[in-house]
């Protein structure tokens, strides 16, 4: 690391140009006189004053002058590098002396030039650039920003209100900005063929190339580069968010690591998701656990491994192997689908009230009946379908080790209502599209394998098993019900053109304050296996039902 000049060792620029026109700060404090209150003797009434100054306090809205000189007095006392000014310019000094104070000698940034855009209302947009240097090497830094000017509490003078993307638009509060060795190498990703996996080429895959850097950059062969980046504080975190890169200065030199992406998969599977708003996808090979694709129309989220959602009813997939297994249903026997059904203080319906008279539980499934389920919750324990969802599915134990950070669902013990809605995969229960397509996965291999976007022989790392594995007559039973589901179903429209070995299950889970039900849809096709969600899409088999099947198509 090389020495840090300090902030009164950088040389002065010239005062921000605001507006097109030359602002100059002149230092100094207005004097106001107050009356002290009690004969003279030296004491003040804090009362008294306080009361005073209130009453003196400014209100009402700013005016364009006010937004202007408090905008100009911030960005000229930024720009010549007088941290305590333009920290006074603000409405948290202490918060603004650190991160500034930080800007310059942390994140190296100097010759700092602030151009003031047009002001709209009580906002003032501006251009920031400068120079980052690092020992021997120097890049230019420019970007936008904005800040507001609100009155300050108390006296109501106009101050800019006080947040870190005033800095930078990349920082959340409590963030800041440092240049120096990256914490991690770089990393080549590649695809299961050797070909190189780039955000560039698989737009969805941004989130992934950043953890898998993560965590292999330091074993992958790589050496440490030289960047400005945002290094992310304890909210920031806590919300899953990573350091991001804001400028390279040396790109260091990579490692590689190889994934088990299907290139031809991954990029159909990008295009899909393209096609609908918040759409996320999910293929696995199902005996062997291992990650083809996964992609999403949202970039700034990784849904199919972090999404946590309920799954709706391709959760009953999960709900069947444990009634089939208590013996509270079998595929052929006769099973009550009424239009209504009671418990734990809830009443549960049908979409659109519809009823089976004389039904299977065959023609239950397929034809996704709630109550039919519902009507078994009086004969569970409450951890029932936990204990399924962990013992049999490997799903929310919390142990998952992909390659990159995932969530491995939850699926918490609950009670009385709460947990018949469990049994739809409503309630508590939450799901992304990989744990989703982990179900289907288990059920056309017969047992859980752990999915996986790196071989654990890449690091040595210990897979999750799941402790027990069901009957090879639940299995075949649940094959069935998914078989049927997909030629005669509600999934069959979905699946029609998707030929060979087949299984699949639609869902639709409402969502408080949401129009329209996040859309699901789980499915395997021979040995492949695969699931999707469209939030706010509406039903399963008209929104992911066709995403998953165009994928399993092609993979076949």
């Amino acid at each position: 690391m090389g020495n840090r000049r300090r902030v009164a060792e950088r040389r002065k620029t010239n005062p921000a140009v605001l507006g097109g026109v030359i602002a100059v700060v002149v230092g100094g404090a207005g004097l106001g006189a107050y009356a002290l209150v009690g004969g003279g003797s030296g004491t003040e009434d804090d009362t008294s004053t306080s009361a005073t100054q209130q009453a003196r306090a400014k209100t009402g809205p700013l005016s364009a002058a006010e937004v202007t000189d408090a905008a100009d007095r911030f960005l000229s006392a930024w720009q010549q590098g007088e941290v305590g000014e333009a920290a006074d310019a603000t409405d948290d000094p202490e918060a603004a002396t650190a991160l500034l104070t930080g800007y310059a000698e942390d994140a190296r940034v100097k010759d700092v030039t602030l151009t003031a855009g047009t002001r709209a209302g009580t906002e003032v947009p501006f251009s920031v650039k400068g120079t980052v240097a690092y020992e021997e090497i120097a890049e230019p830094l420019a970007y936008d920003s904005r800040l507001t000017v609100v009155r300050r509490d108390g006296d109501g003078e106009p101050r800019v209100a006080w947040r870190s993307a005033v800095v930078h638009p990349d920082l959340k509060d409590g963030d800041r900005l440092v240049t120096g060795e990256t914490d991690t190498p770089p990393v080549t990703a590649l695809d299961r063929d050797g070909g190189e996996l780039t955000a560039k080429t698989y737009p969805s895959l941004g989130p992934v190339l950043d953890g898998l850097r993560e965590k292999y950059g330091k074993t992958a062969g790589g050496k440490a580069g030289i960047e400005l980046r945002v290094v992310r504080g304890k909210e920031s975190k806590k919300a899953e968010a990573s350091d991001k890169t804001v400028l390279e200065l040396s790109g260091g030199t990579p490692g590689t690591v190889r994934t088990t992406l299907d290139p031809k998969l991954q990029a159909a599977a990008e295009e899909q998701v393209e096609k609908k708003a918040r759409a996320s996808v999910v293929v696995l090979r199902a005996s062997t656990g291992e990650i083809l694709a996964a992609a999403n129309s949202s970039r700034g989220f990784n849904t199919a491994f972090h999404g946590s959602l309920a799954p709706g009813s391709t959760f009953k997939v999960l709900t069947a192997s444990l009634l089939i297994e208590k013996g509270l249903a079998s595929i052929d026997e006769k099973h009550p689908c009424p239009k209504y059904s009671s418990y734990g203080g809830w009443k549960f319906q049908n979409l659109d009230k519809f009823q089976i008279k004389g039904g299977t539980f065959r023609d239950s499934f397929g034809a996704s009946c709630n109550t039919a389920f519902i009507s078994q919750a009086r004969e569970l324990e409450d951890d029932d379908l936990t204990k399924q969802a962990q013992q049999v599915f490997g799903l929310s134990r919390d142990d998952w080790q992909i390659g990159v950070p995932s969530f491995d669902g939850s699926v918490p013990v609950q009670k009385d209502a709460p947990m018949a809605a469990s049994l739809l995969g409503q309630g508590g229960v939450r799901m992304n599209p990989l744990n989703m397509a982990s179900v289907s996965a288990t059920v056309k291999a017969g047992e859980f394998h752990q999915p996986y976007l790196v071989s654990p022989e890449v690091d040595g790392r210990k897979l999750a098993t799941a402790s027990r594995t069901m009957s090879a007559g639940t299995v075949t039973q649940l094959r069935q019900l998914m078989a049927y589901t997909a030629t005669s179903g509600t999934a069959a429209k979905a699946m029609a053109g998707v030929g060979g070995d087949k299984g699949a299950k639609t869902g639709s889970a409402e969502v408080d304050g949401q129009k329209k039900p996040n859309g699901w849809f789980t499915a395997y096709r021979g040995d492949l296996a695969a699931a999707g969600v469209v939030q706010a899409g509406g039903h399963g088999g008209k929104t992911a039902g066709p995403i998953v099947a165009s994928l399993l198509k092609l993979g076949g």
